[in-house]
């Protein structure tokens, strides 16, 4: 039997099965595709591979692919991006300067960025700067130049100077510092945006000690009595106000220092490292709305130390006046040496998506930081820290 054009009907049934077949190869094609993982950075033929927990750790810890990582992010997301984000050049900027003793003066053009965006910044309305996310990044922003100042140059800019008066300027009214609550631990609370703003202001080489404006002045102490009075919104937050304290004086008396460092002692796990998971219920981060993720994932009972939290913890512990010989903190450090993982970062899972994890980024600084803390890192040149 045929059809009009001829074909027989065993060859229509033929070219159908073929054609089936190669839909279905295309499908299957395009599904690997598409379960390949987007790189974590990534800007014209230069990328970092995604991060992912299955990624194999060194078999010895590697300070230069931890830089390299670091490095490379943070050049990454400016020149995709060219816009202050909490989570990687954000915490750069406040983090990488105090490793230079270790790793040398940070790339001139980091600061470049920093006081482009600060130009950004300054040029636009002071209202449209007051709420979501814009007055954390503006304290990021000045954190990233007084850090600078204080650990490259070791003298007041006057870039530093204008990023801290108009940080002061997007201050609300109970001395808090507005933040997004949607994506912790970052930009979950005016809380955590406050610890930020206090640190950044803390950290200006004799800013604060010259300052004159009685209007600034007022809103520096207005700072420092909400985050006296206000509640911390879990342990995590906790874990900030212990570590603003280590830089604003008269935030805390010595019995909440002493319930502060207990609070992080207990949630050590047993195999010396923390988890960022452990620090505040599901619901606690910023408005609840990563608790069904968060709960779904197959760790929500025994979540596995991450490196964000480990080296937070260490890093605060140690700022609060922790030894480095204190066993509890030596277990912590061997955690760290024993989890880098092959690409230089330390595994942390994101809370709010599994598609970047760019909370790996934070849980590689903070390692570095906290290695260098307890005597790990090699001193690289004799660096004189501001007053």
């Amino acid at each position: 039997m045929t059809d009009r054009c001829g074909m027989t009907v065993r060859g229509v049934a033929l070219v159908a099965l073929l054609v089936v077949g190669l839909v279905g190869i295309d499908a299957c094609q395009a599904q690997k595709k598409a379960k390949k993982p987007a790189p974590q950075y990534e800007f014209e033929k230069t990328t970092i591979t995604a991060a992912t927990a299955a990624e194999p750790t060194l078999p010895k810890f590697s300070l230069s692919k931890a830089v390299e990582y670091i490095e490379q992010g943070n050049q990454l997301w400016w020149k995709k991006r060219n816009c202050v984000a909490c989570h990687t050049n954000g915490i750069y900027g406040v983090m990488r300067p105090a490793l230079t003793p270790f790793l040398g003066k940070p790339k001139a053009g980091t600061r470049k960025f920093l006081v482009a965006d600060l130009a950004k910044m300054v040029a636009q309305p002071v209202e449209s700067l007051r709420t979501g996310i814009r007055p954390t990044q503006v304290a990021y922003l000045a954190g990233g130049l007084a850090e600078w100042d204080r650990h490259v140059t070791r003298k007041l800019s006057p870039e530093t100077d204008q990023a801290l008066r108009l940080l002061l300027k997007l201050q609300s009214d109970d001395g808090s510092f507005s933040n997004t609550q949607c994506w912790p631990p970052f930009e979950s609370s005016a809380y955590q945006g406050t610890t930020v703003a206090a640190m950044a202001i803390m950290a200006a080489p004799g800013w604060l000690e010259n300052l004159k404006d009685k209007d600034l002045q007022a809103r520096v102490e207005k700072t420092r009595g909400y985050l006296r009075t206000a509640k911390p919104p879990h342990d995590y937050g906790k874990l900030l106000l212990l570590w603003t304290s280590t830089r604003m004086p008269g935030l805390i008396d010595a019995k909440l220092k002493q319930d502060l460092v207990a609070s992080i002692w207990k949630h050590q796990q047993s195999d010396g490292g923390w988890s960022i998971r452990s620090f505040a219920q599901p619901e606690a981060w910023g408005n609840g709305n990563r608790a069904k993720k968060l709960r779904a994932e197959p760790e929500f009972k025994n979540p596995p130390s991450d490196g964000h939290q480990t080296g937070l913890a260490i890093l605060v512990l140690r700022d609060a006046g922790v030894p480095a010989k204190d066993k509890r903190i030596a277990k912590g450090v061997k955690w760290l040496l024993n989890n880098q993982r092959q690409s230089g970062r330390w595994w942390t899972r994101s809370l709010n998506t599994d598609s970047y994890h760019f909370i790996t980024y934070s849980g590689s600084c903070f390692p570095l930081i906290a290695l260098s803390k307890c005597g790990v890192l090699p001193v690289k040149q004799a660096v004189t820290a501001a007053p």
